[in-house]
């Protein structure tokens, strides 16, 4: 490589280009350092089962789609190093016929956003090797900051187009589906249903607690998109006034009945995490129990089960406990991995033979495993949230290149 990775210069040569040039401005810089003969940016698609490359072209290669001079080319996952360098969250070096090639994964707090890819005259040695990393990991702050401004990662990350109700839904869910800190890790994954359900999940971290809900409103495509807008945004509203968990529930419930129409309702669940006791308080309304592994074994967490939101307004909602112990993995879900379609999904089973995943990944196996069982026609929304609690005292994570150490190989 030729002289050292420069965050500063790298940052203040994006800074100068336009929102949408920045990935290639990153991409130019890295190639300039590493003496690399082509770099490319791969972007998760929305399906989790592909990868997009985004590049800038004159011409339509086959199977590519273009807007104006951008390009997309869908890459599948399954099987490949991109596959591995996804899961594991570890760069990977290979010798190929085109020469040497550097995979990095492009990740922020264990969210994967994607992979930098390289086409190098040599083997790197293992401080270029580190300075590729972190060139990923800069990669991933500049995506973060510079999809604000453009649709363009939006629109290559779509292989397949949505509907208005895919929209309104996609707009619901947090910007990152992965989280890890000292204390936890959290990855959540939805499959919507060809007729767009309502489900929704959410979670929010802050200097004392985390906050996670999981929720499932009745209907399908716009409104029940809509219906779930009402309460995901009334619960985020209460959440940022500051409000105890059982004010926020009693105003969300009481939300949603002064603006939705008779008969309509909202499933879920809502989870608070006291990050300094470890004490997780939780309120159930009409949801699905969860799915708790602890020491190998897995069970439902029994808890009392309250009315749906929107069914009687000023409802008393129980703020119940939650029992949770340092090692425990807790899944999340909603009907739709529980569907009369599904029915050859034993989701308990194989979240029995999750151990060894991350979060992340056992997400994404459970939807997987779903469309499976369901031959790709789901009837509902499915939805899945993994919690892995850690616990201890509040404290920094061990992590490298934006992804926690070891979490991987769990």
């Amino acid at each position: 490589m030729s002289p050292r990775f420069d965050l500063r210069s790298l940052l203040d040569r994006v800074e100068s280009a336009a929102p949408i040039d920045a990935v290639a401005a990153v991409a130019d810089q890295l190639a300039v350092l590493s003496d690399a003969t082509k770099v490319s940016f791969l972007i998760t698609d929305f399906s989790g089962h592909a990868l997009v490359r985004l590049s800038t072209a004159e011409r339509t290669p086959d199977g590519t789609r273009t807007r104006g001079p951008e390009a997309a080319e869908t890459v599948p996952l399954d099987g490949t190093v991109y596959d591995e360098v996804l899961r594991t969250q570890q760069a990977d070096v290979s010798v190929t016929d085109r020469g040497v090639r550097m995979v990095v994964p492009v990740t922020d707090r264990g969210d994967a956003m994607g992979l930098l890819e390289l086409m190098l005259p040599v083997a790197p040695d293992e401080e270029v090797q580190a300075d590729i990393r972190a060139a990923g990991h800069a990669l991933a702050y500049v995506i973060i900051a510079n999809r604000r401004h453009t649709d363009l990662f939006e629109w290559g990350q779509r292989t397949t187009p949505f509907s208005l109700a895919a929209e309104i839904q996609r707009r619901l869910l947090p910007a990152a589906f992965t989280c890890e800190a000292g204390q936890f890790t959290l990855a959540g994954w939805l499959e919507p249903a060809a007729s767009v359900g309502g489900d929704t999940f959410d979670y929010a971290l802050d200097r004392d607690a985390l906050q996670v809900s999981i929720t499932d409103a009745v209907g399908h495509e716009v409104s029940a998109s809509l219906l779930a807008t009402l309460l995901v945004g009334s619960l985020r509203n209460e959440r940022r006034r500051g409000l105890p968990l059982d004010e926020q529930v009693h105003n969300a419930d009481v939300a949603l009945a002064e603006n939705a129409e008779p008969g309509q309702f909202v499933t879920g669940q809502v989870m608070r995490v006291d990050l300094r006791t470890g004490h997780a308080q939780i309120v159930n309304a009409g949801h699905p129990l969860p799915l708790r592994l602890r020491d190998g074994r897995v069970e439902e967490v029994e808890l009392a089960v309250d009315v749906p939101f929107g069914v009687e307004p000023g409802w008393p909602f129980r703020v119940q406990e939650f029992p949770l112990e340092p090692g425990d993995r807790i899944v999340f879900v909603t009907d739709g991995m529980q569907e009369r379609n599904a029915a050859e999904l034993d989701v308990a089973a194989a979240l029995a033979g999750s151990t060894e995943l991350h979060p992340r990944e056992v997400v994404h196996a459970l939807g997987t495993a779903v469309m499976r069982a369901t031959g790709g026609q789901l009837r509902d929304d499915a939805t899945v949230v993994c919690l892995d609690w850690y616990g201890g005292p509040p404290r920094a994570r061990d992590s490298d290149g934006g992804a926690g150490r070891g979490l991987a190989s769990r």
